[in-house]
């Protein structure tokens, strides 16, 4: 076995060095649960070339938990992050853990900067997220990590993720629900992984309801105005617009309210994210899909939880289901 050099060294190092994960590392030293015995031997092995010693608490030595974990995001806004973050804090207040937040503005050499100064502070564990749904690379670091929000694209990565085919679902079903049977969808860049999978979801729900085929630009108010004129000049008897976010569907309730058409009276809509600023402060308040951002952040805590007492490991993938906020958009 190769070496890993440490001054201090951690169940993580020992983890790597016996090729297994760390709760199997931590169940090997503490002498519990049902390993083989090679790999019981192994772990040992591996505790005793780096001199990491089982205290008394079964967690190692005292020194080897500093207590932090590092938030690395990419979501300079904050718009996903923070309220995933009051969830983290909430979730890792029980194990008295303070967090590291580091904004990587999507600058790969930042995030090694980052991600090197975390592993210098000896953090007890990663959570990595982002603005974006799409599966980022895996930063691979020989510590316990989960990906909230944002998946990493190594399925033996831990990750905690919103089911956003599920929401659309809702808020396509819930469009026909309220008497819309002419709806269009209009939803964000092509190329983005939340723009299709809520576009698919809404097609496979409306079925023949869907009068057009999914319109993809941009996340943008902008988008939504021109969207209106579009749809209306080639479908001016459509009743719903399902739109994929809340910048959308708010661009889209200003641009019909402009062309004197009633909402919901004579088009219903429906956005994407519950974002306050634009779904309450649009006239009328939208109608949306909550991805419980929070609740989220207190799941991707209680995992990483999990994974640096070392006491049971959670499952690799987990989803978590959304929730739709009816308002005077639609009703």
């Amino acid at each position: 076995m190769k070496s890993i050099p440490r001054s201090v060294p951690r169940i993580a190092d020992v983890a790597e060095l016996a090729g297994v994960s760390v709760s199997t590392a931590s169940k090997a030293l503490n002498d519990t649960g049902q390993l083989r015995e090679d790999t019981r031997a192994r772990v040992k092995e591996a505790a005793a070339e780096l001199g990491f010693v089982v205290g008394a608490s079964g967690r190692g030595p005292a020194d080897t938990r500093t207590y932090t974990v590092g938030l690395l995001t990419t979501d300079s806004f904050g718009r996903f992050t923070i309220p995933l973050l009051m969830g983290v804090e909430d979730a890792l207040a029980a194990g008295r853990m303070a967090i590291i937040l580091c904004d990587t503005r999507d600058d790969v050499l930042r995030e090694r900067h980052y991600l090197a100064s975390l592993q210098e502070r000896r953090v007890d564990g990663l959570i990595i997220t982002g603005r974006t749904t799409d599966p980022r690379p895996s930063v691979g670091l020989p510590i316990p990590t989960v990906y909230a929000f944002s998946p990493s694209d190594d399925p033996a990565d831990f990750a905690v993720v919103a089911d956003e085919a599920a929401g659309a679902r809702t808020a396509a079903e819930h469009l026909v629900a309220m008497g819309s049977r002419r709806i269009v969808h209009v939803t964000g860049p092509q190329r983005h992984h939340s723009a299709v999978v809520r576009a698919e979801a809404t097609a496979a729900a409306l079925g023949e309801s869907l009068i057009a085929p999914p319109q993809y630009g941009h996340w943008s108010e902008e988008w939504g105005r021109h969207a209106v004129d579009m749809m209306l000049a080639a479908h001016p008897d459509l009743d719903g617009f399902c739109c994929g976010s809340d910048q959308i569907a708010r661009g889209v309730t200003d641009r019909l309210r402009e062309r004197g058409i009633d909402v919901p009276g004579q088009v219903r809509v429906t956005g994407f994210d519950n974002w306050d600023v634009m779904a309450l402060a649009s006239r009328p308040p939208l109608t949306t899909v909550d991805m419980g951002l929070k609740a989220l952040g207190r799941l991707a805590g209680r995992t990483l939880l999990d994974l640096v007492e070392g006491e049971a490991e959670p499952p690799r993938h987990q989803v978590l289901g959304p929730r739709l906020e009816v308002r005077g958009s639609s009703l």
